[in-house]
């Protein structure tokens, strides 16, 4: 929104976790930025329950603009300033919960590619591990404020107390991997079709991370119960099917990422269960339930 501009109802993209809906932006919100860092409004606003968002140009550059409202996003900040543009999208200035990263146009979409059939979804499941294991690489010590998993999961355990049944078998697993932890990094928490972009000449990248630290299959988790929208995590066979492909390219455990699907996919059915979202939990309540029943099967 270009600055002298009267206030305008704008996109609103739910959160992931949290969905609340936010209607209005003032173009003061974004003023004091463009004149530090000589950005140029490239676009509308749109805000989420956790930030603002503008495009701009950054000289010559496509970029956003996104400052922080919640703590959530200003550990994200941190952690895409960490990555430092390997695997994830390229910060080119920043301050506390501030940034402008680089804005990834590409024309290819890897919802669009799972949605093509099964070798889409084989192509965009593979393009997902490559992703992660570029962010999971060591590197130096990780900034602060990550959230440890654990901490991570913890609306889990009264959501499996009260409803039982699939939730509290999820929990119970949960419980058992958080014993016996392996493999443990700095994690995007959030990695899925939509988090994962076209960067052009420089590839795949990611964005919108939670900031977590824990067990790295918890990141693969998520592929699970994506693309949102459809049925594709739930068409019979497809969830064993991928779990091999994911476990081949992640170099994962096949039963114990099984079981970081349970986990997971109760995890986000928790969150609807607890927003009175029945429609919403379907789809990881049925994640939860195949990924159980491979798990017995294994």
């Amino acid at each position: 929104m270009a600055a002298g501009r009267t206030t305008e109802t704008i996109v609103v993209l739910a959160d992931r976790r949290r969905p609340r809906a936010v209607s209005h932006l003032m173009p003061g919100d974004f003023e004091p930025y463009l004149t530090r860092w000589k950005l140029t409004p490239d676009g509308e606003p749109f805000q989420t329950h956790s930030s603002r968002l503008l495009p701009v140009r950054h000289g010559d550059e496509a970029a956003m603009l996104k400052i922080a409202l919640a703590q959530q996003e200003q550990r994200a900040c941190r952690l895409m300033v960490w990555w430092d543009g390997d695997g994830a999208a390229r910060v080119l200035a920043h301050d506390d919960g501030v940034l402008v990263m680089e804005r990834l146009a590409g024309p290819r979409s890897l919802n669009a590619m799972a949605r093509g059939g099964e070798a889409g979804d084989e192509e965009a499941t593979r393009i997902l591990c490559d992703a992660l294991a570029r962010l999971h690489a060591p590197r130096g010590t990780p900034p602060h404020m990550l959230v440890p998993i654990e901490q991570w999961l913890a609306d889990l355990w009264p959501a499996a107390d009260s409803r039982g049944g699939i939730l509290a078998r999820s929990a119970e697993v949960a419980r058992r991997l958080l014993t016996t932890p392996q493999d443990i990094t700095v994690l995007h928490g959030d990695l899925h079709h939509d988090n994962v972009l076209d960067g052009g000449p420089r590839g795949w990248l990611a964005i919108d991370p939670h900031a977590l630290v824990g067990e790295r299959g918890f990141d693969y988790a998520n592929i699970f119960c994506n693309p949102e929208g459809t049925d594709i995590p739930i068409t019979p066979g497809r969830l064993a099917w991928r779990v091999d492909v994911v476990a081949e390219a992640g170099g994962l455990d096949r039963r114990r990422l099984l079981m970081w699907i349970m986990a997971y996919a109760g995890l986000s059915a928790a969150w609807y269960v607890q927003d009175h979202d029945e429609a919403g939990a379907r789809l990881p309540l049925a994640v939860a339930e195949a990924a159980a029943a491979e798990l017995d099967r294994a």
